[in-house]
């Protein structure tokens, strides 16, 4: 397993080397290299993995997070929140009370939740029911706001988090953004995959 996690590591950033990259990098090291290309790829791709996990547990979520962060609050209408999501090419937005806490997360997939029921999976499949059904399915949600439909309560981090620690909590809760928050649970900052895959192409 752990052999597995390496090589998927390794490959976050692939580094397309030919032969003649590695014949030449040899040639310019005085001496005798008792060692053939395939065994120096095979070398440099479990060090680079072992590198990438160095850094995943290095790092920390104070180190990788967006310290500007759109928000909304509870009462924010719906068309406002889509609006903002829009604008900033995110799929979801922390929501907060009136003293910066976290209270919850409002994402695409409640949108989604909201149109089609529990079955929709993507934005086609909100189109091909538009394409079917009479009138929008959206239009429910023109007079809600986000309380209607965020996800409460949110998972969050704080700055300590590790990197690792990060990425296992987008695999297992399956999503692509997390709340930063400081010991009073007030937001701070957002670390999304993005950053993760950012932080791993940086070794």
């Amino acid at each position: 397993m752990g052999n597995d996690k390496k090589q998927a590591h390794s490959d976050t950033c692939p580094l397309d080397m030919a032969d003649d990259d590695i014949l030449d990098a040899m040639k310019s090291i005085p001496g005798y290299i008792d060692i053939t290309p395939n065994d120096f790829k095979e070398i440099y791709k479990l060090a680079y993995g072992l590198a990438v996990d160095r850094l995943a547990r290095a790092r920390k979520a104070g180190d990788v997070m967006t310290g500007d962060v759109a928000s909304v609050t509870a009462n924010t209408p719906l068309q406002e929140a889509a609006a903002i999501m829009a604008h900033h090419r995110i799929s979801g937005l922390p929501v907060l009370n009136d003293r910066h806490e976290v209270i919850g997360v409002i994402s695409d997939k409640d949108f989604w939740s909201q149109m089609g029921g529990p079955d929709v999976r993507s934005f086609m499949d909100i189109v091909a029911q538009c394409l079917t059904v009479k009138g929008c399915v959206a239009a429910s949600l023109r007079q809600g706001q986000v309380k209607d439909i965020m996800t409460s309560p949110a998972v969050t981090i704080i700055e300590t988090t590790t990197v690792s620690e990060i990425a296992s909590i987008f695999e297992t809760r399956n999503i692509n953004r997390v709340p930063v928050v400081d010991q009073n649970g007030r937001l701070i900052g957002i670390v999304s995959r993005a950053d993760i895959v950012r932080t791993s192409c940086m070794v």
